[in-house]
């Protein structure tokens, strides 16, 4: 069992250190790759690539306050803001690891139980990735030779769907019998009115849009432009690799844009493209987690102190779930 464990903690990071030695060590040639770089629109680069980054923290941090609202209850976006940029220090080491923080910590804030608070806060990723999937599957009647010509596409829209609908079908006619947890889960959902979820499938539909728009942008100004149809289509592929727990995306991105693109450039100009994007984001994620760190940790803090006397937290009630004795 112990073994076991061990093998489920360290080999995400076995595997992430092998994608690193494979693209940077194998693939990359490395005066090719400051050649590329030196030929890319440095001002431009770095604006829109602070604005892409933004704008998805931002279009996050609200979403989930409107999700743990309707969800759980009432929460100071302040405080939800203030915990999700602390968490994206961490993210510069691994998406994984930040969200797990996140998660930690609005647990602890809204002192709701923990299943419904996750739940909550897991709504935005659950539409986010619909949205995406719908994108795929869009664009897959709009791409130049169709089906025959993607099958990428076809397949990693196939595979989206699938899990999809397998995650409606368990939550849908879960038991206790059968699964305890789903059927939890699904005691919450029948809570919840869809209709007010709504709004947040618009907003993710915008936020898509917007991404492929800063990406096209990205892509001119760094010197290796692709078309914008293309990454209507793999831009969710390419999302769908972050999943892989790495350090900072650090390989995962570099081989999924020279897998999903060559057809649009050489293999070193992409890996510099992602490479320098990777970069940027690192840099960000530690300006924006060192920015917000001090006032997470004091509200947790602040937490943990007003959950010894008994007390809410100065400025507002805490978030109680209904459902709680």
């Amino acid at each position: 069992m112990r073994l076991r464990q061990l093998l489920r903690r360290v080999l995400p990071w076995l595997v992430s250190a092998a994608l690193l030695v494979y693209v940077f060590g194998w693939l990359t040639e490395w005066d090719k790759l400051l050649e590329a770089t030196q030929r890319a629109n440095a001002p431009i680069f770095v604006l829109v690539t602070f604005a892409d980054k933004m704008i998805f923290f931002l279009f996050w941090t609200m979403l989930q306050v409107q999700a743990v609202r309707r969800m759980v209850g009432p929460m100071p976006l302040k405080r939800l803001i203030s915990l999700r940029g602390g968490s994206e220090l961490l993210r510069s080491i691994s998406n994984p690891l930040a969200d797990a923080a996140f998660l930690i910590g609005l647990v602890r804030i809204t002192r709701g139980s923990p299943g419904r608070v996750i739940l909550a806060a897991s709504v935005p990723g659950f539409v986010h990735a619909i949205v995406m999937i719908g994108q795929v599957t869009l664009a897959l009647f709009l791409l130049e030779g169709g089906l025959s010509a993607n099958r990428d596409v076809a397949i990693a829209a196939a595979i989206g769907w699938s899990i999809i609908l397998g995650i409606l079908f368990s939550v849908r006619f879960a038991r206790r019998s059968t699964g305890r947890w789903l059927a939890r889960v699904r005691m919450w959902l029948e809570q919840v009115e869809f209709r007010a979820f709504l709004p947040m499938l618009g907003w993710f539909v915008l936020l898509a849009f917007m991404d492929i728009c800063v990406q096209w942008i990205a892509t001119r100004a760094f010197g290796a432009p692709i078309p914008f149809l293309a990454l209507v289509a793999r831009v969710p592929i390419l999302y769908a690799a972050f999943m892989i727990p790495s350090f900072g995306n650090f390989g995962t991105r570099e081989l999924a844009w020279a897998a999903l693109f060559g057809e649009f450039h050489d293999r070193d100009t992409l890996i510099a493209y992602a490479f320098a994007t990777n970069s940027l984001f690192l840099i960000f994620h530690v300006v924006i987690g060192i920015a917000f760190l001090p006032r997470a940790i004091g509200l947790l803090r602040q937490v943990r102190a007003a959950s010894r006397e008994g007390e809410d937290l100065p400025g507002g009630p805490l978030v109680r779930d209904p459902s709680d004795p």
